[in-house]
């Protein structure tokens, strides 16, 4: 029997395959995608000239369907099939991203471009205590709003913060009977309207107890509407933590509480972080429980829990809703000021967990 040896093939021989990296774009292929994109302006001028079509917001959709059908024709005579379905899904995907983030960014250039003209050094060390109702937009400021809002936001934090963190931890590390009922309860809470919040407070604080109008009852009012985000963002980012960590910190003889503090919280601490900015975006901006709790006033009021106190969200509320320009004016500017303050919290919140989590 006769056995025939096949030579294996000499690896320098054989054809080096090319790599290529599906999200690599090299200065070359930018300047054909912004090509392909001009061609596409180009054609939608055209069709829109040539037919009865007009309007700006067809002629953008139909310049972005041109452009994503000729780039997918262009990438399909170029390369394999594969890179052009990747090439579509990318396109698709950014694209998506971009349609998102365009009301955002019209949002923040209106409001920019309405306050940044009621904004003046004095805007934030000034009250409208001794300001008349038709005095120039360059009296008074809005320093009693700017306190109130800061501390009416951080007291709801450290009320909902941790409670939602806790409650996090219960339906994600210590599952029970009551599991089905908190995550119930805690999913309702998310629907509840925040004038039925701010009722609450009213009735039970301001009425029942006679506590009065504070800025504490309107951080009470803020933590009921803030605890059901922290606590279902807190439970999904405790349930990305990998079970082997939990694993070995139990088999090396810990006890629950302590793999739960030592090891699961520290693992999940920048989505803990993500947890409370997504609380207080869900609570920076809210004007109906602040009516029936804190009230408003024009002066300042650094005692958050004696006495009405004022916020941006209410300053804002209450200067729009007037007919005098110069109102109207320092209402734009009190929400220019409060995306900044919120702007500012998230920065400042992301830096502490980049840190920390360095460290």
């Amino acid at each position: 029997m006769t056995v025939t040896t096949v030579p294996s093939p000499n690896p320098a021989s054989l054809p080096t395959p090319t790599r290529r990296r599906p999200q690599a774009i090299t200065p070359a292929e930018g300047v054909r995608i912004a090509g392909v994109a001009g061609v596409a302006v180009i054609l939608t001028a055209l069709v829109f000239l040539a037919t009865p079509l007009s309007g700006a917001f067809g002629s953008v959709v139909f310049a972005f369907a041109a452009f994503v059908a000729l780039e997918v024709v262009d990438v399909s005579l170029r390369l394999d099939p594969q890179a052009a379905k990747d090439r579509t899904a990318t396109i698709l995907i950014t694209g998506s991203a971009g349609v998102a983030l365009v009301p955002l960014g019209f949002i923040v250039w209106y409001v920019v471009s309405k306050g940044i003209g009621g904004m003046h050094p004095g805007f934030f060390t000034k009250t409208l205590e001794e300001v008349g109702p038709l005095d120039p937009a360059s009296a008074g400021g809005a320093e009693h709003a700017i306190i109130g809002s800061v501390e009416q936001v951080g007291l709801a934090s450290l009320i909902a913060t941790p409670l939602g963190i806790l409650t996090a931890v219960y339906l994600s590390e210590y599952p029970g009977r009551l599991t089905r009922v908190v995550r119930f309860f805690v999913d309702s809470m998310s629907g509840i309207p925040s004038v039925v919040a701010g009722l609450f407070i009213y009735t039970l604080w301001v009425v029942r107890l006679e506590k009065g109008f504070s800025g504490l009852a309107a951080a009470m009012a803020l933590s009921v509407l803030m605890l059901p985000t922290v606590a279902r963002t807190a439970e999904e980012m405790l349930k990305l933590v990998p079970d082997g960590l939990r694993e070995s910190s139990l088999a090396l003889g810990a006890p629950k509480w302590r793999t739960v503090t030592s090891i699961v919280l520290p693992t999940a601490r920048s989505g803990l972080i993500t947890a409370g900015i997504l609380g207080v975006a869900r609570i920076a901006g809210e004007t109906a429980p602040l009516l029936m709790t804190a009230f408003g006033t024009d002066s300042v009021n650094v005692n958050p829990t004696k006495g009405a106190q004022s916020s941006l969200p209410l300053f804002v509320y209450q200067r729009v809703r007037n007919a005098v320009p110069s109102q109207v004016a320092r209402g734009w500017a009190g929400a220019l000021v409060l995306i900044l303050l919120v702007l500012t919290l998230f920065t400042v919140a992301r830096l502490f967990g980049r840190v920390r989590k360095a460290a």
